[in-house]
Formats: C-alpha cells, structure tokens, sequence
C-alpha cells in the first residue's frame, strides 16, 4: 500500500476493477510470448511488433486508470471544495500524465 492510498478509503477503479485485470492478464501473457520469442530466436521485426502491441496495451490501460483517477479521487477533491486537496489532486494527475509522456 502506498502513502497516498493510505489516506484513502476506496481508488477509482473498482467498478472496471475486473475489465483491469482481465487486460492485465492478456498483456501478461503478451510479455510471456515475447519472453518465448526471444528464447526461441525469433526475427526481430517480429518481436518488436509484439513489443510494440504490449506497449500499446498498456498506454490503453493507464489512460483508463488515470480518466478512472479523475472520475473519483479528482472529482471527489473538487467536490469537498478545499483547496488544498483540489491542488494535490491536480499536481498528482500532473505528474502522472509527465511520467506517461516520457
């Protein structure tokens, strides 16, 4: 559990919570067929594409998880109507967003 979660009693993404880990057991088993790939010598180009699928697929995932951030933890910060929190939220989805582009 991190800090921040600490002070939280729920995250965003419990009601996709399932929809989640279904996508993250497919790209599991994406990153598995490239381990299987590389060990079987496979053409390069090949791996790279699939390299490039599982990036995609998890891109896909972190703006679900980050719109799913804004629905809740960000919505539920501009609801209470106390700046403080309203700024933490919105240097938190800041962040986040910089480490995504990067």
């Amino acid at each position: 559990m991190t800090t921040q979660q600490a002070d939280h009693e729920a995250v965003g993404y419990t009601d996709d919570k399932a929809a989640y880990l279904k996508r993250l057991a497919r790209i599991e088993g994406q990153v598995r067929g490239i381990k299987r790939m590389v060990e079987d010598d496979t053409y390069c180009i090949d791996v790279l594409t699939q390299v490039s699928a599982v990036n995609k697929a998890l891109h896909a995932l972190s703006l679900g998880l980050v719109t799913d951030h804004m629905n809740h933890c960000v919505h539920d910060a501009v609801a209470s109507g106390d700046p403080e929190a309203i700024k933490e939220k919105v240097q938190e989805v800041s962040a986040t967003v910089g480490r995504l582009l990067r």
